[in-house]
């Protein structure tokens, strides 16, 4: 029996994938929730009396984060105001069934919920857009819109600060993704942990170098209630294939992916390379590089019959655009300055029967040390 190599008292039970040290389960939530709290601390994420939203969409990473939220906030009194924020895609048999777990988090964490759709902010849900482009620029589509969604549905609560679940595994695709795409200007900031978003909402990461292995552990051992099914129409998605090349990177060199991340940080772009300037949006109010957001021009493509509008060089959309016979339709999304804040707390939404919900069983990681024989610890 091998013991804990941090309290010396009680059985190892787990190896964890980012420092390799055999500990058990006590000093590894202590560990996990102390890092979160000191990365919190470090970057000076929030200030006291702060209206924080959490990007709930019923996954493993934005359940724990809620989970930890909460339990910092109350333990090392953050003084913070804390909701659960959803966005609802309109993509059946997943996001519907996932939101079910969000509003059974509502109730668990007593934090209040709000849920905006697609549907009601664009005319357009998800499984529409996809029948509408099919599966392979779909991913383009729901990015650009949820990322917009959230700083919608942030103004509708009156909150001054957004927290997302992004992990280090999920920073270090991103930062692969851009220099494959030689992505200059989201390189740049992509490594940030702190981001200022419309309307001066900061949105921040505080699993910014936690381990998406960690936060599957953590989830496991703490039996929380989470969704662990992957959206039905990502298998194509370009992040993908960053994914498994960081898996491998991973298998090899277990830091790779917090070495990914400080390079990131690391680098400096030229004074010499023109940067886009940041713009609002002439149509939403949005804040956009250029006179249209990307959200306008998707949506203007999918009002036109023209899909592809918006997919590609921005020279090419524009060409697209003047070559079109119809003529420039009306906004149909609400101007951010018109945007009304709740004037009441969001009500408490019921979740369904959960015998007519489909909940995955959670994922179970298989770097626990039992039976002690076993040597490979990875899952």
């Amino acid at each position: 029996m091998k013991l804990c190599i941090l309290c010396a008292k009680q059985r190892a039970v787990l190896k964890r994938p980012k420092t390799g040290q055999q500990i058990c389960q006590a000093c590894f939530y202590h560990v996990f929730e102390t890092e979160i709290h000191h990365t919190i601390v470090d970057a000076k994420l929030f200030r006291r009396g702060e209206r924080v939203a959490i990007g709930a969409s019923g996954g493993k990473d934005s359940t724990v984060l809620a989970h930890v939220m909460k339990q910092l906030n109350e333990q090392y009194d953050y003084g913070l105001d804390l909701f659960l924020l959803s966005v609802d895609e309109g993509i059946t048999g997943y996001r519907d069934d996932s939101l079910e777990t969000v509003k059974r988090n509502q109730q668990q964490y007593e934090l209040p919920l709000k849920i905006v759709s697609y549907g009601d902010l664009y005319g357009w849900t998800m499984d529409d857009i996809v029948r509408e482009v099919g599966l392979k620029n779909n991913c383009t589509y729901c990015g650009v819109f949820r990322r917009q969604a959230l700083d919608r549905g942030a103004v509708m609560l009156g909150v001054d600060h957004i927290v997302t679940g992004h992990n280090a595994d999920d920073i270090a695709e991103t930062v692969l993704m851009n220099i494959f795409r030689g992505d200059i200007a989201r390189l740049g900031r992509c490594t940030e942990i702190v981001t200022q978003g419309e309307s001066s909402i900061r949105r921040s990461k505080p699993f910014k170098y936690t381990y998406e292995k960690e936060i599957v552990m953590y989830a496991y051992f703490k039996k929380l209630d989470y969704f662990s099914t992957e959206c039905i129409y990502s298998p194509n998605a370009y992040r993908g294939y960053a994914r498994t090349f960081l898996k491998d990177l991973e298998s090899v060199r277990p830091s790779a992916i917090v070495d990914i991340i400080h390079s990131g940080e690391a680098f400096e772009i030229k004074s010499t390379v023109k940067m886009p300037s940041q713009k609002t949006c002439e149509r939403c109010g949005y804040m956009s590089s250029n006179d249209t957001c990307k959200a306008c021009v998707l949506l203007e493509g999918l009002n036109r019959g023209l899909p592809q509008l918006g997919i590609g060089k921005e020279s090419r959309v524009r060409k697209q655009i003047a070559e079109s016979e119809q003529k420039e339709l009306p906004t149909v999304v609400q101007h951010f300055s018109q945007i009304q804040r709740d004037a009441d707390a969001p009500d408490i939404i019921q979740p369904r029967d959960p015998s007519t919900v489909y909940t995955p069983p959670p994922r179970m990681p298989t770097g626990v040390l039992d039976p002690p024989t076993k040597k490979t610890l990875d899952w």
